[in-house]
């Protein structure tokens, strides 16, 4: 008997092609185009009201766009949106824990409702993942705001989606604990995991993203790798001394240093 052919996994893990959104009179994207490659960092970067979170809901299946096409992990969002689900985690701009719990119930519950078995291994390996062994039996209203975060982005993880979505995931937090997220994103794709990250911080994508698309006003103005972006603006001379451009050099040259045209959000919440 003739073994069943293997399908390939795609080398993206997201295709993006022409996506546009509109609420009412306001477009929030206006023909969104790019790529993440399997087992990488991709940083969205714009300012409020950009479209970042707008993408993300497309690209989740929570929100339908209006015209274009997109893929996650091979799947349509249009007309595959089940199987997208079982291939992602997402996470919001704020944690979505339970106070009253414990860190370990917090991930035994999820994994419970998720009818997975074993759910406290799973748990036990989740605490130890995101260094939280040693405050597993506390509430999680003791938390620092980084320890709250990386028991969010931990119980995502639960049931191993493939491609992973964080919707600026240090919003709010310290200077300590946007490292100790940090620290936890690079973890993921350290491990294989796909991962979307949506952000304003500029130190953020420069720390984390294998390639930036920076979104502005609802398009796609510039895509690469950090070292790709540098290539767009020459080095300044200070004191015959080439200064490098920094990314916030390249975010407000490309995007005109023009912040009050995305201060509302496309939708009231939309960053």
């Amino acid at each position: 008997m003739t073994a069943p052919p293997v399908t390939a996994q795609p080398v993206q893990a997201i295709h993006v092609q022409g996506l546009e959104k509109s609420y009412k009179k306001l477009r929030a994207l206006r023909g969104v185009d790019f790529d993440v490659a399997r087992g990488s960092i991709f940083a969205l970067l714009g300012s409020n009201g950009a479209g970042k979170t707008t993408v993300v809901k497309i690209l989740s299946t929570l929100l339908k766009a209006d015209a274009g096409t997109a893929t996650v992990a091979g799947f349509d969002v249009a007309a595959q949106p089940g199987c997208v689900r079982e291939s992602i985690s997402l996470t919001g701009q704020f944690a979505a824990v339970d106070g009253i719990l414990t860190g370990r119930e917090n991930l035994v519950l999820m994994a419970r409702l998720r009818h997975l078995k074993d759910a406290a291994p799973i748990a036990a390996d989740l605490l130890a993942r995101f260094q939280l062994t040693d405050a597993a039996g506390r509430r999680v209203s003791t938390y620092s705001g980084g320890m709250r975060r990386r028991l969010d982005i931990a119980m995502s993880l639960i049931g191993n989606a493939p491609v992973i979505f964080l919707d600026e995931p240090t919003t709010g937090l310290d200077p300590q604990s946007r490292l100790e997220v940090w620290n936890s994103v690079r973890q993921l794709a350290g491990q294989g995991s796909t991962v979307l990250l949506t952000t304003q911080n500029l130190d953020e994508a420069e720390q984390l993203a294998d390639r930036i698309a920076i979104l502005h006003q609802g398009r796609i103005i510039a895509n690469g790798a950090l070292a790709e972006l540098k290539q767009l603006f020459p080095p300044a001379k200070v004191e015959y001394v080439e200064k490098q451009p920094t990314l916030e050099d390249i975010f407000l040259a490309i995007t005109g240093n023009d912040r009050t045209d995305s201060a509302a959000g496309t939708d009231g919440t939309d960053n």
